[in-house]
């Protein structure tokens, strides 16, 4: 059995000295005014027919440094210029893989403040990380030990709109290993009454953590109104709006962590449908309660977990229909609307909604992974169906539809 290592991102806070600070704001903007040049540029090339990879980037880069009006550029480390460029890069690949839209340029106050040091970028020793340019070491807040020996092959340092500073370090984990095997199976179904439903008949409550601090964000934004724009008092409001959404964002983060990792560890296979939520938050009645739900993101850390310890997640398609049919004798019933959450089936079963729509997903995700059907969700499969689309007769075949 081959052991592989996998390699988590360790972040912590972190308190800059007035000169990090500085140094730190440069990098941003210098990376942010490479990436937007390279982009141009390639995007110019483009309408020419001519296509334009990361060595010309990069050959490109070094010009604009001898040049009068860019030659601030070398003033700040060269390691984050360079792997800004392999981030467009990687965009356009995605871009030409039909995996993402085309890059677009980053803006100085919407887009994400962020530098990537490589190992020759920072120096990590006796548990002190010194990044290039700056004489003294991060005030890192250590909330939590690095593996034991681990040595950081990337360094990623950030500032959110709160204005918290955070440096983020990629690490090999060797304590992270498939957990032994259990036969353990469970659905899950997502809503807003419920968090989650699962099909051994529990509820998990959901938080609604944006609706705990509406009055304090409603009060922060009306703040934010009232001032002048450009004034400094109007950007103390918008650091006090950002500080309640990220509180908002880190308690739903720890939630859906701690939830996504019980249900890891408990069950060998994970049965979810595959659910389109940028197209469901148009509905401007259900929109704020289903972004504040999260389901997105909770798919996700179920899927990143899985493949760390060894578990199976099945993707149920969308359009089965898992609330309508009887989980006991597989009748389908009609119009479901969703204020109806108990219905009794024919045969005299009595159906709480959510809890049978999560038995009907652990049914057929089930009959998916035995037959042989790949459990790989379909969004990392652009343009191709699913499994338990491909064979939808193993769950109602024969049913007659009322």
């Amino acid at each position: 059995m081959t052991v592989t290592h996998v390699k988590r991102a360790f972040k912590y806070r972190f308190h800059p000295t007035d000169a990090q600070t500085a140094e730190l704001s440069r990098t941003f903007g210098c990376v942010r005014k490479v990436y937007n040049l390279a982009l141009a540029a390639r995007t110019e090339a483009w309408t020419r027919q001519e296509r334009v990879n990361y060595n010309q980037t990069s050959a490109m880069l070094t010009a604009w440094k001898k040049t009068g009006e860019l030659a601030y550029l070398s003033d700040v480390s060269s390691v984050p210029l360079q792997q800004c460029l392999r981030h467009l890069q990687t965009a356009f690949a995605n871009f030409f893989g039909k995996r993402a839209k085309y890059p677009r340029f980053k803006s100085k106050k919407k887009s994400r403040k962020s530098a990537e040091y490589t190992t020759s970028g920072f120096r990590f020793r006796d548990g002190m990380l010194t990044l290039a340019k700056m004489t003294e070491p991060l005030d890192i807040v250590w909330s939590r030990p690095l593996p034991e020996g681990a040595s950081p092959s990337t360094v990623t340092v950030s500032q959110d709109a709160a204005g918290r500073w955070f440096v983020s370090l990629l690490c090999e984990d060797p304590s992270v290993q498939p957990l032994p095997a259990t036969g353990a199976a469970v659905g899950v179904d997502v809503g807003l009454d419920h968090l989650l439903t699962l099909s051994t008949g529990e509820k998990v409550a959901n938080p609604r953590h944006e609706r705990k601090d509406r009055a304090r964000l409603a009060k922060a934004q009306r703040n934010l109104a009232k001032k002048q724009k450009g004034s400094n008092n109007r950007t103390k409001a918008r650091l006090k709006v950002a500080k309640v959404h990220a509180r908002i964002a880190d308690r739903r983060r720890d939630h859906l962590h701690k939830l996504s990792t019980r249900l890891v560890r408990e069950n060998q296979t994970l049965v979810i449908e595959d659910l389109t939520v940028r197209n469901m938050v148009k509905n401007r009645t259900l929109a704020r309660a289903i972004s504040d739900a999260a389901w997105a993101e909770f798919r996700s850390m179920l899927e990143y977990k899985a493949a760390w310890y060894g578990r199976d997640v099945v993707v149920v398609d969308r359009f089965f229909p898992s609330s309508k049919l009887c989980s006991s004798c597989g009748a389908l019933q009609g119009k479901m609307p969703l204020h109806v959450r108990t219905w009794t089936c024919a045969c005299g079963a009595v159906h709480d909604r959510d809890v049978n729509a999560a038995s009907n997903l652990l049914a057929v995700g089930l009959t998916a992974s035995v037959c042989g059907a790949g459990v790989r969700p379909q969004r990392s499969t652009p343009g191709g169906q699913p499994a338990v689309k491909q064979k939808p007769q193993r769950a109602t075949a024969g049913i007659p539809r009322l």
